[in-house]
């Protein structure tokens, strides 16, 4: 629905997560009989759950931890990982430095340069693991790293930025435009690519051979772009337009590209949102960055915190209040949906009546602006359930609960 702006200016109202509810259908379902496994390529995943490729969030540790829980993390190469032979002291560091100084120092931090010995290096320490091994690359350094990426064993590539277009126009011939086109066709791995935030640049991303688009512009809770820029959709229409251009270019091709939702969820309701509004699957940063294992030590930050002229994120504090287990397949010992996210994804679904994820695509939405605030008095009064913070207050977390960054276990 358009609406006018001023004269000559008109402008699509756009929904975020808040601002819609999933209505149930006329049956309701055993969630033991739910199916919420997908595919990506010739890989099948138990859980639609990939850990996004932020350095507070994927070490080569907790990627093994998510893909032996039945998701896939994807490592950041242009990260602390592949900048650092000790990544964990400079980890450290991040997590001591002062608010005020903290964007100033990760620029100092991340011009080390990135050394091609450790992206093979942390590759290789995921794929020993036995799980599938799937890492980033932004648009302006894949061609200088994949190839060593590829032969160091990685099975999925994921080429990420802020916007990704399939055309990138340049007048400088020193820096020439990637033709997605013609380097995914090269490639003998399936490719992820993104962001984008539109029906028309999720189509042209489809086009490209990608076996998955990435769907957010703005929406992760370190993400700063929106204020920086001004940019971006939110995240419940953007996924219902790019899932429109899925099925625009299925009816071309008969080929089925996989839309993944990424970044503004904070809890199970969130993530069912999203799969209800043609997901296929979500990739996550900040609820993963509060377990134990998280590499951030309780701070998260996303890939343009530390941009050298341009910062379009924030390092923002979480609590470490569970183990990686337990936030994404619980057993959950909070009220608020931030532990058991597939739990709660597959209950939705199962309240719902739907069977497997591509029938919950097609779940009936309602604008709900009411939906959290409705019959909910007492629990704002009292800070509490969905009132109450994402995340426990440090004073909440017994210090010989804690397990130690990097720990090989889900267990606390």
């Amino acid at each position: 629905m358009e609406v006018e702006i001023g004269r000559g200016k008109k402008a699509r109202r756009a929904y975020g997560f808040d601002d819609i509810a999933i209505v149930p259908s006329r049956r309701t379902r055993d969630p033991d009989d739910v199916d919420i496994s997908w595919t990506l390529g010739p890989y099948r995943f138990e859980l639609p759950l990939l850990a996004s490729a932020m350095d507070g969030v994927v070490s080569p540790q907790t990627a093994t931890l998510t893909g032996k829980l039945g998701g896939l993390a994807v490592l950041n190469l242009e990260g602390i990982f592949t900048r650092y032979e000790d990544a964990d002291e400079q980890l450290e560091r991040i997590a001591q430095l002062p608010k005020d100084e903290a964007t100033r120092e990760m620029q100092k931090i991340y011009r080390e340069p990135v050394k091609p010995e450790l992206i093979a290096r942390r590759i290789e320490e995921i794929k020993a693991s036995g799980v599938v091994t799937a890492a980033s690359l932004t648009p302006q350094k894949v061609r200088q790293y994949y190839e060593i990426a590829l032969e160091a064993g990685l099975d999925v590539l994921v080429i990420q930025g802020t916007v990704v277009s399939a055309e990138h126009v340049s007048s400088d011939p020193t820096r020439p435009a990637l033709n997605l086109k013609e380097f995914i066709a090269e490639l003998p791995v399936p490719v992820v690519v993104g962001g984008c935030a539109s029906y028309h640049t999720g189509l042209h991303l489809m086009r490209t051979g990608a076996a998955g688009v990435l769907v957010g512009v703005g929406p992760g809770a370190a993400c700063t772009t929106r204020g920086v820029l001004g940019v971006g959709v939110p995240q419940a229409t953007a996924i219902a337009d790019v899932a429109a251009a899925r099925s625009q270019h299925m009816l071309e091709t008969g080929e089925y590209v996989k839309v993944i939702a990424d970044g503004g969820m904070r809890n199970g309701g969130d993530v069912a949102k999203a799969i209800a509004c043609g997901a296929d699957a979500v990739m996550i940063g900040s609820p993963l960055a509060r377990a134990y294992e998280a590499p951030g030590r309780g701070y998260h930050w996303g890939m343009a915190t530390f941009h050298p002229s341009l910062p379009r994120g924030a390092r923002v504090q979480t609590v470490q209040n569970g183990s990686l287990e337990e936030i994404v397949t619980g057993p959950a010992h909070e009220n608020d949906g931030t532990f058991n996210l597939m739990g709660g994804l597959r209950t939705s679904m199962a309240t719902c009546g739907y069977k497997d994820i591509a029938e919950f695509n097609r779940a009936e939405l309602m604008i709900a602006p009411a939906l959290q605030s409705e019959g909910k008095h007492l629990q704002r009064e009292q800070g509490v359930g969905m009132a109450a913070r994402a995340a426990a207050t440090p004073a909440a977390v017994p210090a010989g609960d804690r397990v130690p960054v990097g720990a090989a276990n889900g267990s606390h």
